[in-house]
């Protein structure tokens, strides 16, 4: 049911695609809770960048540590291998209902993780739009393979990506107005990832994020990137897409005279930090020969982002 939007870009919406598997759904009986657990076991040491970090107060890292693993096993019903796309959307969709509190979870790991986020967001008062759009993006990885344009992948990352930023703010206090340097960093923090894993997204799971309208300008599929090293006309697109990370990063820079919670300031202060680099060592380095990850050293010079963030 994943459709390669090469053949489809512009003509079939990821809602259209979402609705027809959803009718599917509801002609074949489809359980959400019928397959198995599909958890992958990853934790926060698999993150680029820091989840629980040390740099919230004690009190709020109970709630994030929910958040990020109803993302995480949201994440891996998407990704599985185990699963139809049916299973997947009615999983997913089952999910947010717990999340919404219109179902109550039965005894699995994964209804668990959206039970807790509901609990989470009755004591925070945050909106259940936190969670449930990341349910978005999720819901598309079932059935969307191929990104027309940087413009059809930012607004993937609206839902991928922008909504960890939102509820990190709020859960802090934090105004609206801090949303639009939050949105670019956590937009360019997916495509930094995307970029990184390429190659396995590809291979792996047949997905490619990179832009087909970037790579057919070079001749290129997106199969470009199962190579084992990038060629001149792959590095071009990758340097384009870089381009449009480094203006992200720039507005991104904005959260450093916004945000007022000292804490979060300082998190964003490294954030901000280790974004500049990975982008940086994405330039300088070939994610098909090896992934290209942050450095030790990197951490380092995001700690001292931080404090320079907390004097701000």
């Amino acid at each position: 049911m994943s459709v390669d939007s090469s053949s489809v870009a512009g003509a079939v919406t990821p809602e259209g695609l979402v609705e027809a598997v959803r009718r599917e759904i509801a002609a074949h009986g489809v359980s959400p809770w019928q397959a198995p657990d599909v958890s992958s076991g990853k934790g926060q040491a698999d993150e680029n960048f820091p989840v629980g970090s040390v740099l919230f107060a004690r009190p709020l890292r109970t709630h994030v540590h929910a958040y990020y693993d109803f993302a995480r096993f949201s994440d891996d019903v998407t990704d599985s291998a185990q699963l139809t796309p049916q299973e997947k959307i009615a999983r997913l969709d089952a999910m947010e209902d717990i999340v919404r509190g219109k179902a109550a979870a039965p005894p699995r790991k994964d209804a668990r993780s959206a039970a807790r986020v509901r609990t989470m967001l009755e004591e925070t008062g945050l909106p259940c739009e936190v969670a449930t759009d990341l349910l978005v993006a999720f819901r598309e990885d079932a059935v969307k393979d191929r990104y027309a344009s940087m413009a059809e992948l930012e607004r993937y990352c609206r839902y991928s990506a922008n909504p960890v930023g939102r509820f990190l703010l709020g859960l802090h206090g934090e105004s609206e107005a801090t949303f639009v340097a939050s949105d670019a960093l956590c937009t360019s923090l997916q495509i930094l990832n995307h970029l990184q894993d390429c190659g396995d997204d590809l291979r792996k799971l047949g997905r490619s994020y990179i832009p087909l309208d970037l790579l057919a300008a070079e001749g290129l599929t997106a199969e470009a990137v199962l190579a084992r090293a990038t060629l001149a006309g792959l590095r071009r697109v990758f340097d384009l897409m870089l381009d449009d990370v480094d203006r992200l990063n720039a507005t991104a820079r904005g959260l450093l005279h916004t945000v007022q919670d000292r804490r979060m300031r300082m998190y964003c202060g490294a954030v901000v930090r280790l974004a500049h680099l990975l982008a940086a060592h994405l330039r300088a380095g070939d994610p098909l020969a090896g992934r290209v990850a942050l450095r030790r050293a990197d951490f380092g010079r995001g700690m001292l982002a931080a404090l320079a963030a907390w004097k701000a």
